[in-house]
């Protein structure tokens, strides 16, 4: 008798749960997606700006790690991975441009030389003096990034180094995310007994095995609406555009109640929702799991993405990662075309808004933000360019915020979770695509597992 299996959440986490799913359980298997959205592909979205392709929620993957090349070797799109141009970001601290320090471990130094010009010469001077200060280390300890770098490299590290790449991952602050979420590897190496952040920081980058010229990124020919596209034929789930209002549990598996107040039965289940709509869908039947749920913060966050007409002075740079207490609105700029090579007779650039504890996605129109965005440019790189198209783009509560003990919070979730439902999203192992799609393995392959178990 074939299964029957439902997924909440068209993302890139539902789509890939449900394409394993159909992988594992064979072409019979009933395999039913719920998502409302106007299309599916949640946080990937491309639209076309300038006449150009443009992604305007989740740009890019991790190349080191292996699942979305994997991925896309399954699905016959290897042909369609693309890398970086190779020239990097800068920094906007101290209202001027600095170059992205090298050598350092997502903004925690290695050398103090590399801070040069971005700090002042007394926070060098601690830099350099960290190793002979002694570290105060538990195993297993999970204090926020700025507890930890801020203690033996001094607040400006903070501020100018590691917050700029922080707030461009998680829209949120060094103060609210935890080590081992943001540098697991300098976790694991401090666990070991390194003698200092120093050290650790080095540790790591000599373990690497990727060549340091490497592209850091990846991105697909066409963008992601090819990756969604290929996923949805391959899955072959039936789409149903409406919301999830309910799982109950019943004689023989789930029944899902829509917004439309009808009854949908499933022998398993896989809800790919962010973290607070996932809790109150489970409250009733795993409320350990809801619990951990509610605990984990969101955030929200605009993109601003313009076509600016070609020509435009733009410098030789992947963008701007912008440090705190900066009197910009932005809080990080991608020169797409320089990034990723050029598009057309425009110049795309994306101005991202938005973090942790404001309401500016929800409260500031259009119309502003298009404001914030040419004066930003301004600011920044001086520049007065009437943009030939644009696009706004919003994601309410969709950064989830990785805090300290997040690791523990996850494993009381999962926990708490009973046979037959399954979770998948960003807010669970990692907030990037290649995190999502480990989830969502993760996530049917527990539903496949539990089945042939019996």
């Amino acid at each position: 008798m074939s299964r029957s299996y439902c997924v909440v959440g068209g993302g890139i986490s539902g789509l890939v749960a449900a394409y394993r799913l159909r992988v594992s359980a064979g072409p019979d298997a009933s395999i039913t997606l719920f998502d409302p959205a106007d299309r599916l592909g949640g946080a990937l979205r491309t639209e076309r700006i300038g006449g150009q392709p443009m992604e305007v929620g989740a740009e890019a993957f991790i190349t080191r790690r292996p699942e979305v090349p994997a991925l896309l070797g399954e699905l016959g799109l290897a042909g369609r991975q693309v890398g970086t141009t190779g020239v990097r970001p800068l920094i906007y601290s101290q209202a001027r441009l600095h170059p992205l320090p090298a050598n350092t471990l997502q903004g925690v130094p290695t050398q103090p030389s590399s801070m040069r010009g971005l700090v002042d010469d007394a926070t060098v001077a601690r830099i350099a003096d960290e190793r002979s200060r002694p570290l105060r280390w538990a195993a297993g300890a999970d204090p926020s990034v700025a507890e930890l770098v801020g203690d033996r490299f001094g607040e400006q590290v903070v501020a100018r180094s590691v917050e700029p790449l922080l707030a461009g991952v998680y829209a949120g602050s060094a103060a609210n995310i935890g080590v081992r979420s943001a540098l697991p590897a300098l976790a694991t190496q401090l666990d070991r007994g390194a003698a200092s952040l120093t050290d650790a920081a080095c540790e790591v980058l000599a373990a690497s095995t990727v060549p340091r010229d490497a592209p850091i990124f990846g991105a697909v020919d066409g963008g992601y609406a090819v990756l969604v596209d290929e996923l949805v034929r391959r899955a072959r789930a039936h789409w149903r555009q409406v919301g999830v209002e309910a799982v109950h549990r019943s004689p023989h598996g789930w029944d899902l109640v829509d917004d439309e107040g009808a009854r949908h039965h499933a022998d398993a289940v896989v809800l790919a929702v962010p973290a607070p709509r996932m809790a109150r869908l489970v409250a009733e039947v795993a409320p350990r799991t809801a619990a951990a749920a509610r605990r984990i913060a969101v955030a929200s966050t605009a993109l601003v993405a313009l076509a600016l007409p070609g020509g435009t002075p733009l410098p030789q740079h992947s963008g701007v990662l912008v440090a705190g207490g900066e009197r910009l609105h932005a809080k990080a700029i991608t020169l797409t075309t320089r990034k990723w090579g050029p598009r057309g007779n425009v110049e795309l650039v994306r101005l991202s808004y938005g973090r942790f504890g404001d309401d500016l996605a929800r409260n500031v129109g259009d119309e502003e933000l298009l404001s914030w965005a040419a004066l930003d440019l301004h600011t920044v790189f001086g520049i007065h360019a009437e943009p030939v198209d644009h696009h706004v783009q919003r994601w309410i509560d969709a950064m989830p915020q990785y805090g300290p003990g997040h690791v523990e919070l996850i494993a009381e979730l999962r926990a708490g979770l009973p046979p037959g439902l399954a979770v998948a999203g960003g807010y669970l192992d990692g907030i990037g695509v290649p995190a999502c799609v480990a989830s969502a393995t993760r996530a049917a392959a527990s539903l496949v597992t539990a089945r042939v178990a019996r």
